[in-house]
């Protein structure tokens, strides 16, 4: 089968030369690895792996969660630097002595 056929894609510069070494490791170019991505997307009728959602595991998710409660605590102390954020946590040691 001839290929006349062209596609333009848009990636970021990095991800194309990591992909460039990782398909090369293989003897592959991308324009390779993109025929064979779509054969088989073609041959499965979609994509050739899963698709999923990140969730993140529990611990992970802990943090998230307290994350957001801090962001929405209106006693919550807010700082405009660090340097503001570095005076009170020095004021809170002092406290503590």
């Amino acid at each position: 089968m001839s290929r006349s056929a062209v596609l333009n894609l848009r990636i970021e510069p990095k991800i194309k030369a990591d992909a460039e070494e990782l398909f090369g490791s293989f003897g592959l170019t991308v324009t390779d690895a993109v025929n064979v991505f779509l054969r088989q997307s073609l041959m499965r009728g979609g994509f050739p792996f899963e698709i999923v959602r990140y969730k993140p595991n529990a611990i992970t998710q802990a943090a998230i969660s307290e994350v957001e409660r801090l962001l929405h605590d209106p006693n919550a102390k807010s700082f405009t630097s660090m340097e503001e954020l570095r005076a009170d946590l020095l004021s809170d040691e002092e406290d503590d002595v």
